[in-house]
């Protein structure tokens, strides 16, 4: 077993460049990377328990504006 010692003096190698590294999320609050992400005010997102009810919410008023004109 390594103390912690032997650990402080681990070096990392010179071509490894830590700048160029991305941080990636992981985890529930990871982002979805492709996609459009909508902040709703917090009256609006009480309504609303999950991104699909807000879909399907919004695709019945598409359909119901799109039925009357």
């Amino acid at each position: 077993m390594k103390n912690a010692e032997n650990l402080m003096e681990d070096k990392l190698r010179s071509e490894y460049d830590l700048k160029s590294l991305q941080v990636r999320k992981i985890g529930p609050k990871r982002k979805s990377f492709g996609g459009r992400s909508v902040r709703l005010e917090p009256d609006v997102s009480a309504l609303f328990p999950d991104s699909e009810s807000v879909n399907e919410a919004l695709r019945f008023l598409i359909r119901i504006t799109r039925e009357h004109q």
